[in-house]
């Protein structure tokens, strides 16, 4: 029976997080702090200026919390996963619970994956709750809505949609009328997961040159691919990661056809675990 730990992504933050695990590893979170040039204590506990919420702050607030969650779970339970995977920014926590690269080093990426990301602006994003994505596929093309790309297959029951912030306004309404339960269109500055991402994805491929990384120890499943990394793919799969599709229907199947029974969050909130149930 395979155990597999799943990192939470963007949208899990929340004031608060982290509090006791701040704690209780004060080297890292001082490791943090000279890395990131602030308090990350701060930032979780409270949000000055509403900056947890602000994508160049929440990804390297999630990784950490994300990480230092995952050393309190192995010390714990004592406990050791098959697979690891992680959630768009969760799977930086994936990857560094398998091995890929050390704490600093994952901080430093998500940092810079944060700020680019951040900076790209005009782009908008919306949930479509009760269709999954074949069906918003097929409905965006009856739309005439080529210019938006399926950014994320979450579930049978929710997928998300990425483009131009006026054509999520104009199309994604109209989904209503194609068979979705809800439309909720959320609070992002970037089409993330999306063809307009490219350019981010290009400069961060620059920034990666100048780093390299160890041997994976645990599979870890890349979600451009819902296919697991390979040692030689773990720079590219960054880079993709952040123009591609979220395939985590697909990752959750493939994994329970490997014979994975036991899925555990590492991390704040219950989003994966929610998603999890919604996938048979």
């Amino acid at each position: 029976m395979a155990t597999v730990f799943m990192f939470p992504g963007q949208g899990s933050q929340s004031v608060g997080m982290g509090a006791e695990l701040f704690e209780r590893y004060p080297d890292l979170v001082a490791e943090a702090d000279a890395s990131l040039g602030y308090s990350i204590r701060e930032l979780c506990l409270e949000n000055p200026d509403g900056k947890l919420n602000s994508t160049d702050y929440t990804q390297p607030a999630l990784y950490i919390v994300d990480v230092l969650s995952f050393q309190a779970k192995v010390e714990d339970e004592d406990i050791k996963p098959d697979f690891v995977i992680g959630h768009s920014l969760g799977e930086y926590a994936a990857l560094y619970a398998s091995g890929a690269f050390d704490f600093t080093t994952g901080l430093k990426l998500v940092q810079k994956r944060g700020a680019l990301m951040s900076a790209a602006s005009g782009g908008g994003m919306a949930a479509i709750l009760g269709m999954d994505g074949d069906a918003v596929t097929t409905a965006l093309s009856e739309l005439g809505a080529d210019s938006i790309d399926v950014a994320n297959f979450n579930s049978p029951r929710q997928t998300v949609i990425s483009g131009l912030k006026a054509d999520i306004e104009t199309f994604a309404p109209q989904l209503m009328e194609k068979g979705a339960k809800k439309v909720v269109i959320l609070k992002v500055s970037g089409a993330f997961h999306s063809r307009y991402m490219k350019p981010a994805a290009d400069e961060f491929e620059a920034f990666l040159n100048a780093f390299s990384f160890s041997s994976l120890k645990i599979p870890c499943i890349a979600n451009c691919s819902a296919e697991p990394y390979t040692d030689e793919s773990i720079a590219s799969n960054l880079i993709r990661q952040i123009y591609s599709s979220v395939r985590w229907i697909e990752t959750i199947m493939g994994l329970r056809e490997q014979g994975a029974e036991t899925f555990i969050e590492v991390g704040p909130g219950s989003v994966l675990k929610g998603l999890l149930r919604q996938i048979q």
